[in-house]
């Protein structure tokens, strides 16, 4: 304590001598607090799993020791010689290792030399990789890239000492020797999982563990993607995409319950915005803004909140009507989009954003009546009405199919029969896979939601994913390899083949948090959650169990946690249990 006083008195004489008083520093130096960004995330250690494969051109006397990089690490160099991993190059090979750390994570790398290296150690390649090819891809290489994170790259290690770098989405690494004739020794490697450190209040287990891994899984790709604001995927398009939010913020509000990062990126992409610019340059995230905060308010009941949103909200409102002509057909302008594979059917394009607007004047009047402006709520519903007047074809589209059904301008079951229902899991996309699931329940027909959710989301599972991806087709899985494995001549490498637009191949993100729409879906139609007044103050539960024989689960509530539980007896009749918190009313 002495010493610390010693040296505080040092630091106050030498400002002093420098003519510079405590006042006049910028209040990040003070003790007060500091001006700083700040962030709640968490930083843990995590040990790698297993060894996928190692660079030895020389039959193992390039690489000595590497599965004593398998033991968990403690971060700190010491003096102790031992047997660790020791890379040796030659003047034709570098010898490499690539590193399993179990599942996909947000974050970079720590490596500990030990005090049998150079001063420096030596340079190292490292290569993140959410698939084992990417690993061993170059940057710039069927689409591999540092687009938003660096992923590929070269560092000097120190001798004696610690290195931390990376911030990445990726499960595998690969670290490889640079240069010749070096002899390098690494005491540990750690990878350093950053996230927010949050309790998963929401859950899901049924009969069918199939479901049960689908569930988490997307839970878990929502939460990687919750940094200081919520985005579209860890490794690439590191942003604010407001239309790809909205599956992420039900997965939110099904499992997390309230969390900043929401608000937070809402009020982000509303305040770079200014009117009559498109959120993100595309006039449908501009509409999905409007829908979140529906549903937002919807499951957290925070009215102050909402208001601070009705000058922009009924501006955007205003402006989005005069996109409308006289037979009540949408003419929105900019880039018109609903989901990448839908971009090149300018019908459904169409279809979708007739549609939206429907949803969008139908929240607003919602809204409206909320924040009690009357005017507003009869000029959205008169905005409805003209816009029901014409009502296009869906093109054999599944995504138009699903928002006609959710809009009301076709009725559910139809677009369920004549589209929505065939082919399986064929035509289905991670983004509006959830809207197709949710046009499936409207219209009746949970089982075959769930069929699709089982085939689609869970062949991701069966190719090694530990996160759902930026896109998937069902047809990918012929002859597929699985993505933790090493690529073989004899199966086709998923990651490194398929993609399309701006995914091409290793560009293509297998963490995209827009993918998670399984998750809330379960917990909405099978355990039968649905929140019938805002805030959670009354939730009707109503099961859907199609072919599984029991679902518990708990749902998170401004409240507290709802618990459920649903058994099918005998005669196919459901008994339930529920125990709701205070101030939650329950209705079936």
């Amino acid at each position: 304590m002495m010493k610390f006083k010693s040296q505080l008195l040092l630091g106050i004489l030498l400002l002093g001598i420098c003519g510079i008083s405590i006042a006049q520093l910028p209040p990040v130096f003070t003790k007060e607090g500091t001006t700083g960004r700040s962030t709640v995330l968490k930083r843990t250690f995590l040990t790698p799993t297993r060894i996928v494969s190692i660079y030895d051109n020389q039959s193992g006397k390039q690489i000595l020791n590497a599965e004593n990089i398998l033991k968990p690490g403690i971060g700190q160099a010491d003096l102790n010689p031992g047997k660790y991993l020791t890379l040796i190059s030659d003047q034709v090979s570098k010898p490499g290792i690539i590193l399993d750390f179990g599942k996909e994570i947000q974050g970079g790398i720590e490596i500990v030399t030990s005090i049998n290296n150079p001063n420096p150690a030596a340079r190292v390649r490292i290569r993140f990789g959410e698939s084992v090819s990417e690993t061993m891809s170059d940057a710039g290489e069927d689409g591999a890239t540092n687009d938003h994170a660096m992923r590929d790259f070269i560092v000097t290690l120190p001798w004696l000492g610690r290195l931390e770098v990376g911030n990445s989405g990726f499960r595998f690494a690969s670290i490889q020797l640079v240069d010749p004739n070096i002899k390098l020794e690494i005491k540990e490697v750690s990878a350093i999982f950053t996230y927010r450190d949050i309790p998963y209040l929401g859950s899901f287990q049924c009969n069918d563990e199939r479901l049960n891994q689908i569930w988490m899984t997307g839970a878990y790709t929502v939460h990687l993607n919750m940094q200081d604001y919520l985005w579209d995927g860890i490794k690439r398009d590191r942003l604010v995409w407001v239309g790809d939010l909205h599956p992420e913020v039900m997965t939110v509000n099904t499992v997390f319950g309230y969390n900043e990062v929401v608000p937070k990126s809402l009020d982000l992409i509303r305040d770079i915005t200014p009117l009559p610019g498109w959120m993100n340059g595309i006039s449908s995230y501009s509409m999905w803004w409007i829908i979140i905060h529906k549903d937002w308010y919807k499951y957290q009941g925070n009215l102050e909140y909402l208001k601070e949103q009705k000058s922009y909200l009924f501006e955007l409102l205003k402006m989005l009507s005069t996109k409308i002509d006289v037979s009540g057909k949408e003419i929105l302008e900019g880039t018109r989009f609903l989901d990448w594979p839908s971009s090149e059917n300018p019908q459904a394009i169409h279809v979708g954003l007739q549609s939206m607007m429907v949803m969008i004047f139908q929240a607003g009047a919602e809204l409206s009546a909320i924040l009690g402006d009357q005017e507003m709520v009869k000029f959205c519903n008169t905005t409805v009405s003209t816009l029901k007047k014409y009502v296009p074809s869906a093109n054999n589209s599944k995504q138009a199919a699903a928002l006609l059904a959710l809009s009301g301008l076709v009725p559910a079951e139809k677009a369920n029969q004549e589209i929505l229902s065939k082919d399986g899991a064929h035509k289905m996309s991670t983004f509006y896979g959830y809207y197709m699931l949710n046009a499936r329940a409207q219209a009746g027909d949970y089982q075959g939601a769930i069929d699709n959710i089982r085939e689609y989301w869970g062949s991701m599972l069966d190719l090694g994913a530990t996160t759902f991806w930026e896109d998937f087709d069902i047809d990918w899985m012929k002859n597929a390899g699985r993505i933790d494995e090493l690529p073989s001549k004899d199966k086709v490498d998923i990651h490194r083949t398929y993609g399309g637009y701006c995914y091409k191949e290793l560009r293509h993100s297998f963490c995209h948090g827009w993918a998670s729409g399984p998750t809330s879906w379960l917990s909405q139609y099978v355990l039968g959650v649905q929140v019938v007044e805002p805030g959670c103050k009354v939730l009707r539960i109503e099961p859907h169990l199609g072919d599984l024989q029991w679902v518990e689960g708990s749902f998170p509530t401004p409240f507290g946690v709802v618990k459920i539980r649903h058994d099918k007896r005998p005669d196919g009749r459901i008994k339930s249990k529920v125990d709701a918190p205070k101030g939650v009313k329950i209705i079936k």
